[in-house]
Order: structure tokens, then C-alpha cells, then sequence
């Protein structure tokens, strides 16, 4: 990480730096605290536009559009269902362990793979294109969840290509209203 001038850094400081005093209220005052790190979650009713690789290539494969991929598609990331982190936050919630626990999924997807995942599952003949990679973006993003199966039992369950397909018509209704595909209905 680049803390002086990373378009990013200002989240991973900010991250860093909560969990520093969620620790220090902890042993200071002896508040009861529980630390969680998420990683890429989604489901459906998230964001259309919020600029989340998962949003971005359902939004612009339903709007027929070009996938976006930054970079050269071979950045790796994993991706958890929103079940799957309601899990895991409540299991880190009703337990006695303080943390950090990182909640996500030990899948690893290139960002080219989601590409044609999306592909598969929204529009076969949506089109790839490449853009200029995201400065100072981390190359993988894979948790270690070790501690969170071993001390909350925890684990995820739905793999991606199981939860990508609920959320397409939730992100068709929410883009086209009463319209299919972009096109009037009736």
C-alpha cells in the first residue's frame, strides 16, 4: 500500500485506523467489540451503480453495453453471498471472540473469468473491453478465513455461479421497470 498517494489509500488507512481504536476502547475502557473484514459481497438489491465490479458488469451487460475490465483481467478477487456474510456476522456477533475475522470466500476469480460468468449468465454476446488499470489496485484479494471457520465454525456456502442468477431480474426490474431487456413489454 501507497499511504502518501494512492487514490486507495485513503480507505485502507481509514480501515486500519478504526480498527485501532475499536481495539483501544476495547482494552482502555473495556468495551465489548467485535472486528469484522469484509470482503466483495453480493446479492440482489445492491447497488446498480455503485462501482462494484459485480454491479458494473450486470448493469452494463443488461444495458447492453461493453464489460468493463481494468488492467489486463488477470487481477484475482473473491466474491461472497450476501447470505453467506449475514452468516458470518451474526455467528462473529453471538461469539466471544473480539477479532479481526475476515469474512469472504476462499474462491479466487480473475476479473476476465467474471467477465464471462456474467457473459454466461446475462448476455452471451455482450462484448469485452479493456481499460487503463485502477492505480495502485491490489493485484489479488483473497482472505484467509481459517480463524472465522475454526473459531465460529463458519464458512461460506453459495458459490458464485450459484449466486449470480437471482440477481438478474432483481438489476432488470430496478433498470427497466415494467421493460424486458430495454424493451416495452405489453
Amino acid at each position: 500500500m501507497n499511504p502518501l498517494g494512492c487514490v486507495r489509500s485513503c480507505y485502507d488507512v481509514g480501515q486500519r485506523t478504526a480498527e485501532t481504536l475499536t481495539m483501544d476502547y476495547h482494552r482502555g475502557v473495556g468495551v465489548e467489540v467485535r472486528i469484522a473484514r469484509l470482503f466483495n459481497m453480493y446479492g440482489p438489491r445492491m447497488y446498480i451503480d455503485d462501482g462494484c465490479v459485480v454491479s458494473n458488469f450486470f448493469a452494463q451487460a443488461l444495458r447492453k453495453e461493453p464489460l468493463t475490465v481494468y488492467g489486463d483481467g488477470k487481477k484475482t478477487r473473491s466474491f461472497q453471498y450476501v447470505s453467506d456474510l449475514v452468516e458470518g456476522l451474526m455467528r462473529l456477533m453471538e461469539g466471544e471472540h473480539v477479532g479481526p475475522f475476515n469474512l469472504g470466500n476462499h474462491g479466487e476469480f480473475t476479473m476476465l473469468e467474471l467477465a464471462h460468468v456474467v457473459q454466461e449468465t446475462i448476455n452471451p454476446n455482450a462484448k469485452i473491453e479493456f481499460g487503463p488499470n485502477t492505480e495502485d489496485d491490489p493485484h489479488m484479494r483473497k482472505p484467509n478465513i481459517k480463524k472465522a471457520n475454526d473459531l465460529l465454525g463458519w464458512e461460506p456456502k453459495v458459490p458464485l455461479t450459484k449466486g449470480l442468477p437471482p440477481i438478474v431480474s432483481d438489476f432488470r426490474q430496478r433498470i427497466f421497470g415494467n421493460q424486458k431487456d430495454g424493451y416495452t413489454t405489453g
